[in-house]
């Protein structure tokens, strides 16, 4: 196996791919429960006056946060993969000795 900055690397492609993935199908599934839940199509612009402050507020809280944690479950889960195919986790996402 690849070896340095080849793992290094590799993991950030792996943990890219990973959290894009995990964002687009979570973006989908915002997209058809905010539709089913509000009869309306998502904001396509939160900041745009347009907007009622109410539908801005809540389309901002809800799809950062479950786009967040899909991003963070799914780097996770690559991070697990990465252990089992290397024997370690990546550099980044070791735990600091001094702590």
């Amino acid at each position: 196996m690849a070896t340095g900055s080849n793992n290094s690397k590799l993991w950030t492609g792996f943990s890219l791919v990973a959290a894009l993935g995990a964002a687009t199908v979570a973006r989908k599934v915002l997209d058809t429960t905010w539709r089913a839940t509000t009869g309306k199509t998502p904001p396509a612009n939160p900041a745009d006056p347009d907007v009622e402050l109410w539908e801005a507020v809540a389309w901002a809280a809800v799809s950062g946060t479950l786009i967040a944690l899909a991003r963070m479950l799914a780097t996770r889960r690559a991070a697990q993969y990465y252990q089992r195919s290397t024997g370690h986790l990546p550099a980044q996402l070791q735990k600091d000795p001094l702590l």
